[in-house]
């Protein structure tokens, strides 16, 4: 039989793989046995040392993606189809300790619409470690479980542990109190507990997001980037099943109470209980799955300070759960999974990686400190090769979810805040208390000027050493020093979009508008019109509608959908001829409880309309000019308001 182009690109993908990997074994033995300068002194061959240990952690960690990914197809687990009388009961438990009731109100409404062949075997229970009236209150209103714990001593692990203690079901779904599931998200889960050839103890979908992250709403990419987490989320976590390694994320995951059981329940002693969960479930012999398939979304958050925090707790958590365990060295994992955890320890390490990358071609073009001892054409001889298959495997790595530049550009951003914590945190100094991520939505533009100061620094730094570096220069010797201009030009730009980054952006919307193409009903002028939604948000709509003089003031709107009705009292704030009619936009409020419950659901039970790749047509040119142009724009309104 001939290949099918899914095999043939496959090859492809795995020929370039392994070119990555032996020419980056060569340059990376070159680099550390031919180019270190002993002899400039202890100071420059200690950070010559510096620079090739960062590059090996760095290239460590692409080849075990690079290894898993090749692998991948051993760990490919088919959702079985299983008769209706063989579902089992599941408790479902959504955490939240100081959530607003209006956040958890959607969370809660959605699971009360989760599809089951028998929706009497289904418990929602709202664990609360806040044990608020309000809370409790909320759950009695919608029909749901409400379990209270006054003391939160052991913060989310000591509320789920309560919640085993007073539930029963064989199965148990975990829900962050942000995070809204789609209504098949059960039944797209459960069966692959009910396959007897699988020791199944947790499977996990990916995180998902319904609102813009920090990185495509302060860059101005919401339209061009995926969320950053879907990286992890579709592909790493997805690749980690090859070697029984994917990682429990705290939510939208179904879990084996007897598993959970087995290890004595939720792990106390770390700030990342749902990692370690996952990872204590593995030496236990069981299964923990990652699915590539989205069946929630929740809140990315909108502050600095708390995406820096939660990056922190994550980073902190990581290395406590692999010390709790003893991940890298147990005989409990496989080798595979031991080497995964080892790097998704040395991860936390990139950040500090990076950090010397900005600043190792600063000190040699600035201050005349030798880190590599070779001449131009050996470095282009062992160099090039390695860094190009280097950056064409990452984009086959990640299927155009992330790209090279954009991972750079991430951990440039992130990495004054972190260096320190993992130093703290893997010398033994650690974080004892959780702390629960903010996402309340932030409405005003906040720029962040003392997270720009390590930025801002470097840049520059970069631009003097890059100024001293080619002053005096011509033809030839512009060619010979055009690796270290190249590594100059390329971290500024990064630095560039930190600072980008940090000047925030004004959130003009308190509510996320959603793309949906759903029908619309409703009179005006005594006829009867349909058109079909164009995007929706819990206070707002916009919509087409053909053949309808322009229409204004108060409407009553009906949305239908396959499996939900919501009636809307809508007053119209826009309307304009377009090419495919009048598109009307509206501010809407639901007419009763019922009609806000399905409208709720209309919104967020769908794929979120935010990229789920990155546009390959954008330039670093593109992004800069558009980023300089918009803020220009929003200077300009504000100066004539």
């Amino acid at each position: 039989m001939s290949e099918t182009v899914w095999e043939q690109s496959e090859r492809k993908r795995n020929r370039i793989f392994i070119l990555a990997m032996v020419f980056s074994g060569i340059y990376l033995f070159w680099r550390l046995f031919f180019t270190i300068p002993w002899a400039a002194g202890f100071a420059q061959a200690a950070m010559g040392l510096l620079l090739v240990l960062a590059e090996l952690v760095t290239t460590m960690g692409m080849c075990e993606l690079m290894a898993s990914k090749m692998k991948g197809g051993d760990m490919v687990i088919a959702l079985p189809d299983i008769p209706e009388e063989m579902y089992p009961d599941v408790d479902v438990f959504i955490a939240t300790h100081n959530e607003p009731a209006e956040l958890l109100y959607k969370t809660v409404n959605a699971c009360t619409y989760l599809e089951y062949p028998d929706k009497s075997k289904v418990h929602i229970y709202v664990c609360d470690d806040g044990n608020r009236e309000e809370i409790a209150a909320l759950a009695a209103h919608l029909g749901v479980g409400y379990l209270g714990l006054a003391d939160n001593k052991h913060a989310k692990s000591g509320n789920y542990n309560h919640a085993l203690s007073q539930t029963h079901s064989p199965l148990v779904a975990t829900f962050d109190s942000d995070m809204i599931p789609r209504r098949e998200f059960l039944v797209r889960t459960v069966p692959y507990f009910l396959n007897p050839e699988v020791k199944m103890g947790l499977v996990q979908t990916p995180q998902s997001f319904y609102n813009q992250d920090l990185f495509q709403f302060n860059l101005f990419s919401e339209k061009d980037i995926p969320n950053e987490q879907d990286f992890f989320s579709r592909e790493i976590n997805v690749m980690r099943n090859s070697s029984n390694s994917a990682a429990y994320t705290g939510s939208n995951t179904v879990i084996l109470r007897k598993a959970l059981e087995e290890i004595g329940g939720f792990p106390y002693g770390t700030i990342t209980e749902d990692f370690e969960t996952s990872l204590r479930l593995q030496k236990a012999g069981y299964i923990t799955y990652a699915s590539e398939e989205v069946l929630a979304a929740g809140l990315s958050t909108t502050t600095v300070e708390s995406m820096i925090s939660q990056r922190v707790r994550w980073a902190r958590g990581v290395i406590q759960s692999i010390r709790n365990t003893n991940a890298v060295f147990t005989s409990k994992l496989s080798p595979a999974a031991r080497l995964s955890y080892l790097n998704a320890y040395l991860y936390w390490w990139s950040f500090l990686c990076r950090m010397i990358f900005i600043l190792s071609p600063i000190l040699f073009a600035l201050f005349d400190f030798q880190l590599v001892e070779c001449g131009f054409w050996d470095l282009l001889l062992f160099w090039l090769p390695s860094h190009l298959f280097y950056s064409i495997s990452v984009r086959y790595l990640s299927t155009n979810i992330r790209s090279r530049r954009w991972s750079q550009i991430i951990d440039t951003i992130l990495a004054p805040y972190l260096i320190m914590p993992v130093l703290l945190e893997s010398v033994g100094i650690s974080q004892k208390k959780f702390k629960v991520t903010d996402k309340k939505k932030q409405r005003e533009k906040t720029t962040t000027w003392r997270y720009m100061i390590p930025h801002g620094v470097l840049i520059l730094l970069t631009a003097a050493a890059l100024l001293r570096y080619i002053h005096g220069k011509y033809g030839l010797a512009l060619v010979y020093s055009s690796v270290i201009i190249f590594w100059l030009g390329y971290n500024m730009m990064a630095l560039i979009y930190a600072i980008f980054f940090m000047m925030g952006r004004e959130a003009k919307r308190r509510y996320d508008r959603i793309g949906a193409e759903e029908k619309v009903e409703f009179d005006y002028q005594g006829r009867r019109y349909e058109g079909r939604t164009e995007d929706v948000s819990e206070k707002g709509i916009a919509f087409f509608v053909k053949d309808i003089p322009k229409p204004d003031g108060e409407l009553e709107l009906t949305i239908l959908t396959d499996n939900y009705r919501a009636k809307l009292r809508a007053t119209i704030v826009y309307a304009g001829k377009t090419e495919n009619g009048v598109r009307i936009a509206a501010s809407v409020e639901p007419v009763s409880e019922m009609d806000k419950r399905n409208w709720l659901q209309i919104i967020h039970d769908r794929a979120h309309s935010l990229p789920k790749e990155i546009d390959p047509w954008r330039t670093v040119y593109d992004d800069v000019v558009r980023n300089v142009h918009m803020r220009r724009e929003a200077w300009r309104r504000g100066r004539i308001s």
